[in-house]
This record gives C-alpha cells, structure tokens and sequence, in this order.
C-alpha cells in the first residue's frame, strides 16, 4: 500500500483524495493545511493524520510516500522541495510554480533527491490524446505544420471573489491561461514540440478587481517549422471543453467534445474519450496519471509526465505574459 499525503485541503485536495480512494493500491495518509479543522475534515473519513505542515507531519514519524501538492500555485516549488528533501516522491498541481526561478530551485533538489517528480497534466491520458500522439508518432500524419488549442471557459465574478488570492499576480500567477488554459497549451505543446517563440495579447474585459488576463491569444512557433495558435478564456459563455486541432502534410486531426478525428487521404479514423459509469473523462485519466506516478516509483523509471513538461508548459505561459506587456514577439529557450 502506497501512502500519499495531499498538501492543501481545498477543492483541488478533495478532487485528488476521491481520485486516490479509487485506486486499491494506494490511501491518502495525511492530509496538511495551514487550517487544521480543514485539514481534519478531509483526513478524518479516511482514518488519516491531519497536520499543519509538512514538518509538522514529519514529526508524528508518519511521513509518506507520496507528497500531493495541490495549493495555491505560489509555493508549488517550495513544497515539492521540502517534501523531496524529506525523501518522499511529489506530484505538484500545475502550474509547477508561478517563476521560472522557482521552477529552476525545484529543478536541482529533484537532481539531488533522485525522487519520482510528476507535474498535473491530466489531459495527455485521455483516451483521445493518446490516439493523436500514437498517430503523430507513427507519422501518419507526415510532417506537423501547425495546430490550434481553444480553452473557452467560463467562470462567474464569484470564482474570483471565493478567495482573496484568486486572480492576483503574487499568488495565482496569472488568470485564464495560467490556471485554465495551461492544459489546452500543454497538449499543444507535447504534440507540436518545442516552442522557440511567441507573439502574444492579453485582457480582461468580463471581470471586477483582478489584476490577471481573463482572454489570452498566442501564436508560437516551434523548431521543427510548425506555427501553433492558442486561446484561452475564462470568459466564454457559454463554456465549451478544450478544442484541439492539428495538421500535418499526410493528415490533420481535430479533437472536440471527447472525440477524436483523424482525416488521412484514404478515410477517417475516430476515437472516442470514455470512462466508467460514475467517472468524467478528465476525472478517469486523472486517476490515470497517478497510476503513472505509482508505477513510476514501483519500477524505478520516470514518470510520462516530469518537471522538464511542467517547466516547458510555465516558460511558453510567462512568454506569453512578456509578449502581451511588452507589445513585441518573445523567444523562448
């Protein structure tokens, strides 16, 4: 049985404990808030440890084997630190952080602590994502030359009220492409490689007393030659799931509404996302991910997801940030 404490007993922690309950190899352990009747009453049903801290946990000599990092995104780096410095394996909620010089910090105690390090990036193992990358990695689709991601959410002027940190720059980092949008671009990302620039705008045009962008819009260009465009909202209504498009000199590929579609000159090909009765898809390929993380530490091997994907998805988010401030394109490394 693998023991996994979840860091930060809110939404995100609760998503992540009913996604553990699911998986009989593994129990949510601990749980550890800076609000220890919160922490309690998501530890106490599941027979668990409730703790104000890490340390704190560490001290009841009850440590984990899994750390679960599921904050607000400034500290991600700092927790995952301390949990590797304690020789637990991490998985840390996207966005990694919210600076690169965190990001970086994070890089060199995952090195020394020779730990399984996992970022959140659930989308990759819907059954659809899947099917893409396996038809662009067969070559199918001949040479990749451009793609599209839509991230058209929507949330009401209470989501940003509903906690003082929400849609500040020090705290959350960003708004509809830092926190929403990131998966659409991080799929984008995976499947077109890396982005070595990008031309980017941003606003807020739908919401009162943020200091984040509830629209994004970027173009990226890639080394292999391909453009990619992205869009991201959290100001669309009414909300439609994540859109993604790509096209190649063989085929092109759309995923919209849990489908996949994959036009060769010969025919089509469609895949579809599905999940157990009582599961989302996203839900369903989010348990996926900690299975990877499992098997990961079970085997000794990395994880499909790694600090190197969640470092990439921050770098091409702040490039967008720069391009949006500054009004010019902005090279990423």
């Amino acid at each position: 049985m693998t023991d996994i404490a979840i860091i930060g007993a809110g939404f995100i922690g609760g998503v992540h404990a009913r996604l553990i309950d699911a998986i009989d190899e593994a129990r949510v352990s601990a749980v550890v808030d800076n609000d220890l009747d919160r922490a309690q009453g998501l530890a106490g049903p599941r027979g668990a440890t409730a703790a104000l801290s890490l340390d704190a946990l560490a001290a009841t000599g009850a440590l984990p084997d899994i750390v679960s990092i599921c904050t607000v995104s400034a500290g991600h780096a700092d927790l995952a630190i301390r949990a590797l410095e304690l020789g637990c394996h991490v998985i840390v909620e996207k966005p990694v952080d919210i600076t690169l010089e965190a990001a970086d910090r994070l890089s060199v105690a995952a090195q020394k602590a020779d730990r399984v390090l996992s970022v959140v990036s659930q989308r990759r193992f819907l059954p659809t994502s899947v099917a893409l990358r396996r038809a662009i990695d067969s070559g199918r689709l001949g040479r990749l030359t451009g793609g599209t991601a839509e991230s058209p959410f929507f949330r009401a002027q209470s989501y940003y009220d509903s906690g003082d940190w929400r849609g500040t720059v020090d705290v959350d980092g960003g708004g509809a492409l830092m926190n929403q949008g990131v998966h659409a671009l991080d799929l984008l990302l995976w499947l077109l490689g890396t982005p070595v620039g990008v031309s980017a705008a941003t606003a807020c045009v739908a919401h009162e007393r943020i200091e984040v962008e509830d629209v994004a819009g970027a173009v990226f260009r890639f080394d292999g030659g391909a453009v990619g465009t992205l869009f991201a909202s959290t100001a669309a209504f009414p909300e439609s799931g994540v859109r993604l498009s790509v096209f190649g000199t063989k085929g092109s590929a759309t995923i919209a509404e849990g489908r996949l579609t994959i036009r060769y000159a010969d025919g089509d090909e469609g895949v579809e996302d599905a999940a157990p009765e009582g599961w989302t898809s996203i839900d369903w390929a989010h348990r996926a991910q900690y299975l990877d993380v499992l098997d990961a530490v079970a085997t000794g091997r990395p994880p499909a997801i790694g600090f190197a994907d969640g470092r990439r998805a921050l770098a091409a988010v702040l490039g967008v940030y720069e391009s949006a401030r500054t009004g010019r394109a902005v090279a990423l490394s």
